[in-house]
């Protein structure tokens, strides 16, 4: 086993990793820009490198720069955790030349499953169902609408080199072709240096659902069932469940066996991730594997027992597995919320600065995955994400009825969160019913958006002022988080809260 680890990220992700490195005896070492040299990564960390300015572009995503800290720590393996340089092949390369452990899959099947055209191609192999479309680089417009013509409209161009939603454009016609080519291509050479893109089947108000694997280097590989992260804003997802809500044991066997051969087909060891498209009807089709640990992974971690990032380092460390697929049980439900700095009041724009006053949940069920504390500085330079907070219950109900409690308890001051986004989500019958699909959070935005003026020329008094409650209401809870968290019922009970303090100063 590791003596000494380097945790290659920041944030949330670096404090989560932190923690699995304590709680096995490994001394974590951190990395950290200028903007970082406060953050509590670095503080919670044994050691800690500067390397580099605050732009991640020339701290975080500088390979050369986070190996000389290794070296110079004498950690013997890096984790990179998620994002930055965690699905570089050329990084996991780099790393194991220079001597040193990748936590992570082998660098040929993160090149093999990187290329979203390559990794059609292995599942295919696998035997699993991939949604209809092309597994070749197209170069043309032309050539797209030559494919599409064959799927049938509509259809999603995608890039090859791609994901998080850039370089994708729904085409429901031949005539919106050219135009969809050109930004799809364009986007795709800005953000990952390829333009090249390819064509599957749109598949109408699709759930995304992920299976969970974990395969070590002795040939053993596992699923640990499914995550549903349908819920999502601009293709980043917002909110995930484990189990899916539909929660469907005999669809999780399939899906699970689906995700095992292909993590098979590929040479897979780590943990990772494959996800999947479900229809209306519970037909499922390959959608891309993901060779790294993911963000949500804590909701499987509550339902099945099993420390992801634990097992992760141990396969790195050349052990085998620590349980077997008859081993693995799924235990009641869980939910996770991502918390941003951003003000949903003004269409999610970045909310960076400092924390004046934080107060995270607790209790039974409750897990608060954070990378800040109070008078932290959120940097504008990242990611917004500050936490992870998750709920576990014995039945979907409860695990949202914990998620109301803790988000209602959650309070960060100084800055705008996501956190009264959530609460009225929450609070929503669609999602409560589990009637969700990609497609949900645009629908729940309708729900809640002020009417226009056409719009309220066609309403009747009664409708025109139900319409303005709900909006205002959502408008109202998104706009408390600067003074408080946005619950109306914390500013109404101050005088109780006087009271009590008075009642007990008294004693």
């Amino acid at each position: 086993m590791f003596r000494k680890i380097l945790i290659a990220n920041r944030g949330e992700i670096a404090v989560r990793l932190i923690r699995a490195c304590r709680d096995m005896g490994i001394s974590p070492v951190a990395v950290y820009s200028e903007a970082d040299r406060h953050a509590l990564h670095v503080r919670l960390a044994d050691e800690a490198y500067f390397i580099g300015a605050a732009p991640s572009a020339e701290s975080y995503l500088v390979g050369e720069r986070v190996i000389d800290a290794a070296k110079q720590a004498g950690a013997e393996g890096i984790h990179p955790g998620y994002g930055f340089l965690s699905e570089r092949e050329w990084f996991a390369r780099a790393v194991e030349d220079a001597g040193i452990t990748f936590i992570g899959p082998a660098p040929a099947t993160i090149e093999l499953m990187g290329d979203k055209i390559n990794a059609r191609e292995a599942a295919l192999r696998a035997g699993a169902p991939i949604v209809p479309g092309t597994t070749d680089k197209l170069t043309s417009a032309a050539e797209a609408r030559r494919v599409a013509g064959e799927v049938g409209y509509p259809v999603m161009l995608k890039a090859a080199a791609g994901g998080g939603g850039k370089g994708m454009r729904v085409v429901r016609a031949a005539d919106e072709m050219n135009a969809a080519f050109q930004m799809a291509s364009s986007e795709a050479q800005s953000a990952f240096g390829d333009p090249a893109v390819y064509v599957e089947k749109f598949i109408e108000k699709p759930r995304h659902i992920e299976i969970q694997i974990a395969a070590d280097r002795h040939g053993n590989v596992i699923h640990l069932g499914e995550r549903e992260c349908s819920i999502q804003r601009r293709h980043q997802k917002v909110i995930e469940e484990c189990p899916a809500s539909f929660n469907d044991a005999e669809l999780r066997a399939r899906m699970g066996a689906a995700a095992v051969e292909i993590a098979r087909a590929a040479n897979y060891y780590s943990v990772g991730t494959v996800e999947f498209l479900v229809d209306a009807h519970k037909n499922f089709y390959f959608l891309e594997m993901n060779t790294r640990l993911q963000v949500e992974h804590p909701v499987t971690e509550l339902v099945t027992g099993v420390d992801l990032v634990r097992e992760q380092i141990r396969i790195a460390a050349g052990e085998r597995l620590g349980l077997r697929q008859e081993d693995v049980r799924w235990t009641g439900s869980a939910l996770e919320c991502r918390v941003y700095a951003e003000d949903p009041a003004k269409n999610f724009l970045p909310s960076p600065g400092r924390i004046t006053r934080l107060r995270i949940p607790s209790g039974p069920g409750v897990r608060d995955d954070s990378g800040v504390y109070e008078g932290w500085e959120v940097p504008i330079y990242y990611d917004p994400m500050i936490s992870k907070l998750a709920t576990w219950g014995a039945t979907r109900a409860e695990a949202i009825a914990r998620m109301q409690r803790a988000l209602g308890e959650y309070h960060i001051g100084g800055i705008r969160t996501t956190i009264p986004f959530f609460r009225a989500v929450l609070e929503d019958e669609e999602f409560k019913k589990g009637e969700i699909d990609t497609g949900y959070i645009a629908r729940f935005l309708e729900r809640n958006k002020l009417p226009t003026a056409d719009e309220t020329a066609s309403l009747n008094n009664e409708q025109i002022a139900a319409a303005l409650a709900a909006a205002f209401n959502f408008t109202q809870r998104a706009r408390k988080p600067a003074t408080g968290n946005g619950n109306s019922n914390q500013q109404a009970s101050r005088w109780k809260q006087a009271g009590r303090a008075a009642a007990l100063n008294n004693r």
